[in-house]
């Protein structure tokens, strides 16, 4: 082949519009796209040179022994090989020009009803009716209105952008209906649709529900990787306080489980001061962050440090501060409280808020408030000797049996709901 056939950036520029170019980019999957490049003609030697790594760090990739992770190595790679950001995830890079007569926006926001629309009315329901009995909705809308414009690459960026909030959505519903496998799936699957659409802060908004997910299954290690991954996205997109809120506190969240007590006080001191921050635009796409949910994750993290006198001050405020209409986080947050005041062994104020707990909506479909539920039974089991316990546990048995009587039809009556 001749020199220019070789060069690594032609190379790149007659496969803008292969399929597995794309699907490497959209993976972020670098090794792939290496032995791409390296099977149309650019040797090894001009792609190390190119990517300023090692050969034997470019075999590494290449065989699958590691991936690259870190967004100041897509920046090189992108730069070196004229990869548009878009495709990584990545911001307009410089070399790339600008439309004539336009301005490259912060954020892809869709137009005006449809998916987003959708989304809202979905969102809106959740909160009060949890997501075991919206999800297959939520995959019927995707797959009916969503994918078709996806295949015929109709819409542009706004198409993708839609496909990625709404899978993540999916995500939540599964998580929120006792299935992390599936959520996993959705969440995997939302993050290359992010960067398609090259809607950076929807792709950090992507790595805040892997951290939380992953928190979620007991890996903490990859919980706090998520968290910096979507870190580092924000500080590339404009200034979006509740975003950076949620994943300060997914990483403060994540560095508590792991007993990090100074680490995890600094992030939740970066989540508070993130909060209050102007923001210099909105966005669409992403689920709201308030004031309320801080409270609520602050009460977690410093339980989960043993600072109970701290915790419980953050888990009146959440319930305080909550909506009657939020009913399932209303519900959790009240599970936070009482079981900080048993750990603190105050027995009569547990039960207090166990009563409210009772009330809850018997057809909140939500596997999650019913595991916690279990969880403080658990918790008030040893001190069933104490009368006004063992007359609460009563009442929470009965109640129990009927709400999973009213909610058959989503969850299994007994089986995988006691883990």
């Amino acid at each position: 082949m001749d020199r220019q056939a070789t060069d690594p950036r032609a190379v790149v520029a007659g496969m803008l519009d292969d399929a597995r170019l794309l699907a490497a980019c959209a993976d972020r999957d670098m090794g792939t796209l290496f032995r791409l490049l390296n099977h149309r003609g650019v040797s090894t030697r001009r792609l190390a040179t190119a990517a300023e790594i090692t050969q034997g760090r470019l075999y590494d990739y290449m065989n699958g022994k590691s991936r690259v992770e870190k967004l100041v190595m897509f920046e090189q790679i992108a730069d070196a090989l004229h990869i548009p950001g878009h495709l990584l995830g990545l911001a307009r890079r410089e070399w790339e020009p600008a439309a004539a007569g336009t301005q490259t926006p912060h954020i892809h926001a869709p137009p005006a009803g449809g998916d987003l629309d959708a989304m809202n009315a979905f969102r809106a329901a959740d909160r009060q009716t949890g997501g075991g009995r919206l999800y297959q909705a939520v995959l019927q809308h995707l797959g009916a209105q969503v994918a078709p414009r996806l295949v015929a690459a109709d819409g542009g960026p706004h198409v993708f952008a839609a496909a990625a909030a709404l899978t993540e959505m999916a995500g939540w519903m599964a998580h929120d209906s006792g299935q992390d496998d599936l959520a996993k799936q959705h969440f995997t699957s939302a993050l290359p649709l992010a960067r398609a659409s090259g809607d950076v802060p929807l792709s950090a908004h992507v790595a805040a529900s892997n951290s939380h997910l992953a928190l979620q299954i007991g890996n903490t290690a990859q919980a706090v990787h998520w968290a910096q991954t979507g870190l580092e996205l924000v500080r590339r997109g404009p200034r979006l306080p509740t975003l950076a809120a949620r994943l300060h506190t997914m990483h403060a969240r994540a560095l508590a489980a792991a007993f990090q007590h100074n680490a995890a006080h600094r992030a939740l001191e970066r989540a508070r001061s993130a909060l209050i921050a102007q923001a210099d635009d909105e966005h669409p796409w992403l689920s709201p962050f308030d004031e309320a949910a801080l409270a609520g994750e602050s009460a977690l993290i410093l339980r989960d440090l043993k600072q109970h006198e701290q915790a419980l001050f953050h888990a009146e405020s959440a319930v305080r501060l909550r909506e009657e209409h939020r009913a399932r986080s209303l519900a959790l947050s009240r599970i936070t409280l009482a079981g900080i005041h048993i750990h603190r062994r105050n027995l009569d104020a547990a039960i207090h808020v166990g009563n409210d707990l009772l009330s809850t909506s018997p057809t909140l479909g939500s596997v999650r408030v019913v595991r916690q539920l279990d969880a403080l039974r658990r918790l008030l089991e040893p001190d069933r000797a104490h009368t006004p316990v063992r007359q609460y546990l009563e009442r929470f048995d009965d109640a129990r049996r009927a709400r999973m009587l009213l909610l058959a039809d989503i969850i299994p009556p007994e089986g995988g709901i006691q883990k």
